[in-house]
């Protein structure tokens, strides 16, 4: 009786210990296999983008890994270190989340989502300075004066 409870034990500490451990899977390689990944714990890493949609105890968060974003339905607790999230004007925090990806998530309609169970904070977002191009800038005031010079001799040329 005793070494069955020791295997079922170990099984499922080695379980946990890989996946706690394994390499984040991209975007793609969900995409492109999501019927293999399908019900699994995965570990997924990128940036936080968009806004954050709290639906009661839980939100909806998205993550792009820099290829593609994908759905993470998260309790909202484990959101208290994010800051940023990815925008024009902001860089997301980056973080990695480790859940049950589903192809076709039968509690949200039939989305490709991950249910996390964690998260880590992988890197902070930050506020984005706009700079103007000065090449861009120097290249209109140069074509404006084209036009004014185009418009101008065809205004002497009339008279």
């Amino acid at each position: 009786m005793k070494k069955p409870t020791f295997l079922i034990s170990f099984l499922v500490f080695f379980t946990l210990a890989i996946s706690c451990y394994a390499q984040p899977v991209s975007s793609t390689e969900l995409i492109n296999n999501a019927k293999l990944y399908d019900g699994k714990i995965v570990n997924y890493e990128g940036e936080v983008i968009g806004d954050i949609m709290k639906r009661g105890d839980y939100a909806w968060v998205n993550v792009n890994d820099g290829v593609n974003a994908i759905g993470i339905w998260i309790n909202t607790a484990l959101l208290r270190d994010i800051g940023f999230t990815g925008s024009y004007k902001s860089v997301g925090d980056g973080i990695e989340a480790t859940g049950v990806f589903r192809r076709a998530c039968p509690e949200h309609g039939g989305d490709l989502d991950i249910h996390a169970q964690s998260i880590r904070k992988t890197g902070a977002g930050r506020q984005m300075q706009e700079r103007l191009n000065i090449d861009k800038r120097n290249q209109v005031f140069i074509f404006l004066g084209i036009i004014g010079l185009i418009w101008i001799s065809k205004l002497l040329r009339a008279k």
